[in-house]
């Protein structure tokens, strides 16, 4: 015997399909266009690579950046060649230019500030040097203890602001901080890394946060990360 379909289940189970649909898409939006409000973060910019390709300082700063942090180095041998021009390029729309190093747990820290230095050149109109910490099993598969990490990193750290002339921030990643606690060990401003909800995993006030690492703007080609300064 042929099963009796009943139509308001039909339009219900429709109904629910619809919502899902469409409850996806605002996810999808919001994803892709979200920015914390202005008035909670007045100042707010972006924190690039070379792995973003060419970017339209121009859209950027009509986007709202007040600053741009750009990856200078990684590690001992990555240099991003045209980290100078893009400095140039972004003062030339009013934005403020700061410097990373993304540091590796296993590469000497000596060697890593050398790299650094060469990229960066000492200027004072720089943004304080930001330090991206995190846990790379590519680069680092067995992480260092501690105590060898903090001394490794404090060489790093000295060479660096002295060249800088300033103190850096710690971008310290989640991951790296329940490894080493690392925000209650050295003193320095702390930036944090989390999609859309503030963090807390740093236990101590923070000073800029990558809000977002998903924002799409029509000055690059791909998802753009967008950072905000608490004042």
């Amino acid at each position: 015997m042929a099963r009796k379909r009943n139509p308001a289940r039909r339009r219900l189970m429709a109904a629910l399909l619809l919502a899902v649909l469409i409850a996806a898409g605002f996810a999808w939006w919001t994803a892709r266009n979200w920015r914390p409000d202005r008035a909670d973060y007045p100042v707010q910019g972006v924190w690039l690579s070379d792995d973003d390709g060419e970017v339209d300082w121009r859209q950027l700063r009509g986007a709202g950046a007040d600053f741009a942090y750009l990856t200078a180095s990684e590690g001992t041998g990555t240099r991003d060649t045209a980290f100078g021009k893009a400095v140039e390029a972004a003062r030339g729309r009013g934005m403020q230019v700061g410097a990373v190093h993304v540091y590796d747990l296993c590469a000497p820290a000596e060697a890593q500030a050398a790299n650094f230095v060469t990229v960066v050149p000492r200027d004072k109109e720089m943004l304080p040097p930001a330090i991206a910490l995190d846990i790379n099993s590519r680069t680092c598969p067995a992480v260092p203890g501690e105590a060898q990490m903090q001394s490794e990193l404090t060489t790093f750290l000295n060479q660096v602001e002295k060249h800088a002339e300033k103190p850096v921030i710690l971008m310290i990643s989640d991951a790296l901080e329940q490894e080493y606690h690392l925000a209650a060990m050295i003193d320095r401003n702390i930036w944090v890394s989390q999609d859309f909800l503030e963090p807390g995993y740093a236990g101590r006030p923070w000073v800029m946060w990558t809000a977002t690492s998903r924002l799409r703007l029509n000055a690059t080609t791909g998802p753009t990360r967008w950072v905000v300064v608490q004042q």
